[in-house]
């Protein structure tokens, strides 16, 4: 368990650095502005794609940390190929590096996952998906703040040498990864992979509680996609400096740790659906905290923010593990990751010209989604069911 959450902090440190990295070593290495953004994009919009496609591979393969550890690599050598690619070759080309670096970037979050069960037993799988999600905050907490350090000291492409340096230390995590328990001689699959493909997709759908918690986070991210927008204008508006929007995303996510923590610590564990519908219930309300402009309501909605996000992932994989057929399960958590990104690269895209008009609409827009992520919960079938809790850490 330790080697596996010591890659996966590793991994999605990387990954979180890698973004602001490449936002700041565009544009040095090439002389355009949107460069930088043209890059995220591209990597973005690829894993949006990616991810059910990398999940049914990582379904039919015999040895599945293997193939992350691969994956983990091809992911890295494109970070590679892009800084090197920047000023060299035309940017075009660099952009399509881009888009191929993006189609694996689900393996570091859904994939890594996806494997939790195979070195948790299950009495403390609860515990043990509570910490995988601490490693979210974790590197979102690291992350931005290494690549803005390392970026100051030793330039730009400096700071995604380093990211792609943290993506290396996972590779032996990966490999490590045990292989599923086979009581039969492994045999070719019987199913093409459009078949499995379509497969992962209808138990997503169809499935009552997988489908429920897969929509209301999907629209829960588009929310929190627009929220993230609006830190830096909220940083320069409430607290003086467009800086401080940067201390307010760091915040956000130590938020988020320490909510994951108390909640690991409790002996009984509250329901992850109840969770799921109490994040977003908390997601809306936090917006509309920060739209008054008050520096202590905005500090107290990055707080709730945090205190939302962290433990609303956690419940979001407690359901996924629970839920997910065992030969669906990397599609499904891989998928689930792509269709999160789209959502918050959707929310991210609509707040940004929104905020420039204005600011507090773009944060009544962000608490409308979060409104409509939990009108989603409450509409779709099983809501009103009674979903038994996780068993606690420990018991037998």
């Amino acid at each position: 368990m330790g080697c596996y959450l010591g890659g996966a902090a590793a991994a999605r440190a990387g990954d979180e650095m890698s973004g602001p990295a490449l936002l700041l070593a565009g544009p040095v290495l090439t002389g355009s502005p949107s460069s930088g953004p043209a890059l995220l994009a591209g990597i973005m919009a690829a894993a949006a794609v990616g991810g059910p496609l990398f999940g049914v591979l990582l379904d039919r393969s015999a040895r599945p940390g293997r193939l992350l550890a691969v994956a983990l690599a091809l992911y890295a050598a494109g970070l590679v190929a892009i800084l090197m690619g920047l000023g060299r070759v035309p940017f075009a080309l660099t952009v399509l590096l881009a888009v191929g670096a993006g189609l694996l970037a689900p393996a570091l979050s859904g994939g890594w996952t996806s494997q939790l069960p195979r070195v948790a037993p299950p009495p403390d799988l609860p515990r043990a998906t509570a910490l995988d999600a601490m490693t979210f905050s974790l590197a979102a907490l690291v992350g931005p703040a290494l690549a803005g350090a390392v970026a100051g000291a030793a330039g730009a492409p400096a700071a995604v040498a380093v990211s792609i340096a943290l993506i290396g230390l996972a590779l032996p995590a990966a490999w490590a990864l045990p292989a599923p328990a086979r009581s039969a001689p492994v045999e070719p699959p019987a199913t093409s992979v459009v078949a499995d493909l379509a497969a992962g997709l209808r138990v997503i759908a169809h499935h009552r509680h997988l489908a429920r918690a897969t929509a209301t986070s999907v629209v829960s991210c588009v929310g929190q996609g627009a929220l993230l927008t609006c830190w830096p204008p909220l940083g320069a508006a409430v607290l003086g400096g467009a800086d401080r929007g940067a201390l307010l995303l760091s915040a956000t996510a130590a938020s988020a740790l320490v909510a994951n923590a108390v909640l690991s610590r409790r002996p009984r564990p509250p329901r992850p659906d109840t969770v799921l519908l109490g994040g977003a219930l908390l997601l809306v309300l936090a917006p509309l905290l920060a739209a008054t402009g008050h520096p202590a309501a905005l500090v107290a909605a990055v707080l709730l923010t945090g205190a939302a996000e962290g433990p609303q992932l956690t419940a979001l994989f407690a359901i996924r593990h629970r839920e997910a057929p065992e030969r669906l399960r990397g599609q499904v958590f891989t998928t689930g990751a792509s269709l999160k990104i789209t959502g918050f690269a959707l929310g991210a895209g609509l707040a940004g010209p929104l905020a420039t008009w204005s600011l507090p609409g773009a944060l009544v827009v962000a608490g409308g989604c979060e409104a409509l992520a939990v009108l989603v919960f409450v509409c779709l079938p099983g809501a009103a069911e009674a979903v038994a809790p996780l068993p606690p850490p420990g018991a037998v």
